[in-house]
């Protein structure tokens, strides 16, 4: 896999987000969700904080009454969803982003299936991970797998979620999110 190129300046300090992590699934516990916990574990590794935590089933409705929950926390800064990103009947993780989200990111469900794409061939196109903005905090969806969720935290939210990087992130624009 290609690795990014990063540039740090490290003369500023650093500021942690505040992060709830979604594990969207119809089987997983809180002792199976190995994509839960290991995405906890690299979020807080960055010197980030997980500051809540939840596995809901593939519906829709119950995910989007969540992501508004969040969204309208200002505690949260940030949500990261694993699971339900994929093209089956069950798979409604996007669909439910759609209900909340007033901006997406395009570029991280295209990077993020770039990346993809170098490990897991043609099968990158399965999956509809995406980003966004509501009302001041930012949302990711990423896919299911121990996999994707490291690659799209190692290779993407690790460096735009890190007020250092150069020559720009999503932390320093956190504060002009709400603009009008």
């Amino acid at each position: 896999m290609t690795t990014i190129p990063a540039s740090f300046d490290e003369n500023l300090p650093f500021l942690p987000v505040q992060i709830a992590v979604l594990t969207v699934s119809d089987t997983r516990t809180p002792e199976t969700d190995t994509s839960g916990d290991r995405l906890q574990a690299l979020i807080e590794a960055d010197g980030h904080s997980v500051i809540a935590r939840t596995i809901l089933k593939d519906d829709a409705d119950v995910i989007a009454v969540q992501l508004t929950a969040w969204i309208d926390d200002p505690a949260v800064d940030c949500v990261v969803t694993t699971g339900g990103t994929g093209v089956t009947g069950r798979d409604v993780t996007p669909e439910a982003f759609d209900r909340v989200l007033e901006k997406q990111i395009d570029g991280f469900g295209e990077m993020f299936r770039w990346l993809s794409f170098q490990v897991i061939g043609t099968s990158a196109l399965q999956s509809r991970a995406l980003g966004g903005v509501a009302r001041g905090t930012y949302l990711f969806a990423l896919p299911g797998s121990t996999g994707a969720v490291k690659d799209g935290w190692t290779q993407i939210l690790r460096y735009q979620l890190d007020n250092r990087h150069r020559p720009c992130n999503l932390v320093e624009l956190m504060p002009r999110l709400r603009e009008t």
